[in-house]
């Protein structure tokens, strides 16, 4: 495709005279060869874009360096290198339509228009499942579920009885919907399971990554709200409740009864204690342990969490420690004598 063509469905300008350029794939910055188009959004590749061997690269709109490609100057590289990568991307998968011959489908389950059961897939009584959504091979529906319409479910997620789920909601493999909260009781030396009769709740445009898992309820309902974004490799307790929006990265921890608000970002690993808030827009950056409530807006690191500035600034002594021991060792040799 002529770099002018991929311009124009990209939407960014070439430059004079580069419109003729052959582009054949997209690459990374060091992956990349002759015919290849990449990007360059972050300063600490600058090593990387020096020596790639790209034909084109996509560079903020303040980089002038003198480089082998041809500089495609945009306000966000990585946005419009992510615009032209459909265009050499291998065609889609479609799902067949129907019901494979080797699926379960319950006689009451209600299944809309346009909708694909895999194989080996089990739908249980009473199921709703929404026009155009794909139930992908291996997959267990329980019995009355609710799918929205044009969901996405990947071989091997299960959902279980009585969870509700809205439209375009996408499952990846192995995800669990609504397994059974951790919840005992000790009782003459041993622990009782409590029952956890609530369900999961998930929003529109909800998507959940590889072997997450959530919760139900122990009464009412775990909550996921539209638009958020969940990470393989996750465990949202019983009666969590997450707002909209929400991003949530791989091997995040939530814990019972825990509030999460809208547009909140979870980074990798952090952990939170139950029944605490977690306020609109805060941002906990990786490995943060969080036992109290956190306000919105906030950016909070490490175990326990604290301010961003004051975590930075506590590394910052620790490592000065081994100066001051030198120090404190030379003051007591002068004492000494």
């Amino acid at each position: 495709m002529r770099l002018l063509e991929l311009a124009v469905l990209a939407g960014f300008e070439a430059p004079t005279g580069s419109g003729e350029l052959e582009i054949t794939g997209v690459a990374s910055l060091q992956e990349a060869r002759p015919g290849d188009i990449t990007f360059f959004g972050n300063p600490r590749y600058l090593a990387q874009l020096r020596l790639s061997k790209a034909s084109a690269v996509f560079v903020p709109l303040e980089f002038r360096e003198e480089i082998g490609p041809v500089l495609l100057n945009v306000e966000n590289p990585s946005t419009a290198f992510a615009s032209v990568v459909s265009a050499f991307a291998p065609p889609e998968v479609v799902a067949e339509l129907g019901i494979h011959p080797s699926a379960v489908v319950s006689s009451s389950a209600k299944l809309g228009e346009r909708v694909s059961v895999g194989p080996l897939a089990v739908i249980g009584d009473s199921a709703v499942i929404g026009s155009g959504s794909v139930i992908g091979a291996g997959c267990l529906i329980g019995s009355e579920v609710h799918l929205g319409e044009g969901c996405h479910l990947h071989p091997g997620a299960i959902i279980r009885e009585r969870c509700i789920l809205g439209n375009r909601v996408i499952l990846q493999p192995g995800a669990v919907i609504g397994s059974c909260g951790f919840g005992y009781e000790f009782k003459e030396g041993r622990h009782v399971k409590i029952p956890q009769t609530g369900i999961v709740e998930i929003g529109d445009d909800v998507e959940i990554g590889a072997n997450t898992t959530v919760d139900r309820a122990r009464f009412g309902r775990t909550i996921i709200g539209e638009g958020s974004k969940i990470d393989n490799l996750v465990q949202i307790a019983h009666n969590v409740q997450i707002g909209s929006h929400t991003i949530i990265c791989s091997q995040v921890g939530i814990s019972g009864s825990t509030r999460i608000g809208s547009y909140v970002t979870l980074a990798g690993q952090v952990g939170l204690a139950g029944h605490i808030e977690i306020g609109d827009k805060a941002v906990l950056g990786a490995k943060a342990g969080v036992s109290k409530n956190v306000p919105a807006g906030s950016m909070l690191i490490g175990a326990p969490a604290k301010p961003m500035k004051e975590f930075k600034q506590t590394n910052f002594y620790i490592s000065q420690l081994h100066k001051l021991y030198d120090r404190v060792k030379e003051l007591e040799k002068l004492v000494q004598k």
